[in-house]
């Protein structure tokens, strides 16, 4: 079966995205046609069209979604026709070398940024961001993309489960292991940087310091289980030990990716604490610290890529935290849209407002 679908389509940097036809192909053996219910709006999706990233256009965009099997090709046996799924925008082929040694999340064959899938626009190729393109009415992957969820699921937090809420639960239980007691400092309050407040919450952070450049990510930030606020600003260190006794905080994530949060993560840090960084910046934006602060302030300096989680195993897990009620991510959706609204999502991401935008088809 082939199908004409609507997809948002980048065709150049700094050009606006605009809802287009695209021909999906027919699926092969191990691939699966999934109809997208909810898609959610990342920064990364941003990071495609605004410089930060430079993929080949033109591009789908859309990489963190949720939705229903509509068609199975030969040999799949994880899903059936009717199976709603969370896409996994990086899945491991579980041969490599990082596969085999327990870290699935560096994949060696995985994190492709755009790949051509057989989807056409106007007769030629069309590029589909993180080897899925979620941003359209349907995607065809292969079945190791698709991972299963209850039916119970709400499709906007299957959808958030795929990206933001893996990244930032798996930044805290994986990377960093927070622990009970221990004080967290969160810079950026997107998508992720709530899903690190919670988290870090929920694994008995005696204190978290939610950071953001605007005072409207307050309520945000108290919703996700914040215990304090800071507005960012050049005496951000300051006020960070204020709060956690002059030493500085066991912990900090840097939820935006530039270098300048990055330095003001590491002088949030006490000596011998832990900076996280979880955001993904310009190759160009080089971070400088100090050889001497580098040794003697003993703090540790590492990326979180994915939560560093194994999708498989862990995106289930919190679906079944969601339906429980264990895991509650209401305040994570601020609005509802279409694929037409998108760029206007962009737009409010770029100021810094709201949290997550989610499109429902």
């Amino acid at each position: 079966m082939t199908a004409y679908i609507r997809a948002l389509v980048a065709r150049g940097p700094g050009t606006t995205p605009a809802v287009e036809e695209i021909h999906l192909p027919e699926i092969g053996p191990g691939q699966v046609r999934v109809r997208i219910r909810a898609a959610g709006v990342c920064h990364s999706d941003l990071s495609m069209v605004n410089g930060t990233l430079s993929p080949p256009y033109p591009l789908i965009l859309g990489h963190e979604a949720a939705g229903e099997v509509v068609e199975a090709g030969a040999g799949v046996t994880r899903v059936a026709p009717g199976t709603h799924v969370a896409l996994n925008w990086s899945p491991p082929c579980r041969d490599c070398w990082f596969c085999t040694h327990g870290e699935p999340w560096l994949c060696s064959t995985a994190n492709v940024a755009a790949l051509e899938n057989g989807s056409t626009l106007d007769g030629a190729p069309v590029h589909v961001t993180l080897g899925l393109g979620a941003f359209a009415e349907q995607v065809v992957v292969p079945e190791r993309a698709v991972i299963p969820v209850p039916s119970e699921l709400p499709w906007e937090s299957a959808a958030l489960l795929g990206c933001a809420v893996l990244t930032g639960t798996g930044a805290v239980r994986n990377t960093a292991k927070v622990a009970a007691g221990d004080s967290v400092v969160v810079i950026g309050l997107g998508g992720v940087g709530l899903s690190v407040v919670t988290a870090a919450r929920a694994a008995g952070a005696a204190s978290v310091i939610a950071v953001d450049v605007s005072e409207s990510k307050k309520a945000l930030a108290e919703a996700a289980g914040a215990t304090d606020f800071v507005v960012s600003g050049e005496t951000l260190s300051k006020e960070i030990r204020s709060r956690t006794s002059g030493r500085g905080a066991d912990h900090a994530f840097e939820c935006v990716g530039r270098a300048g949060t990055i330095r003001a993560a590491w002088r949030a840090t006490r000596r011998g604490g832990q900076v996280t960084v979880v955001g993904m910046g310009r190759a160009d934006d080089m971070v400088q610290l100090s050889a001497l602060d580098i040794f003697s302030s003993a703090r540790t300096l590492r990326a979180s890529v994915y939560g560093s989680a194994d999708p498989d195993a862990e995106v289930p897990q919190l679906a079944r935290e969601v339906v429980s009620g264990a895991l509650n991510l209401d305040h994570l959706v601020t609005d509802r849209i279409g694929l037409a609204g998108v760029p206007a999502a962009f737009e409010r991401m770029a100021r810094g407002e709201g949290a997550r935008s989610v499109v429902v088809l």
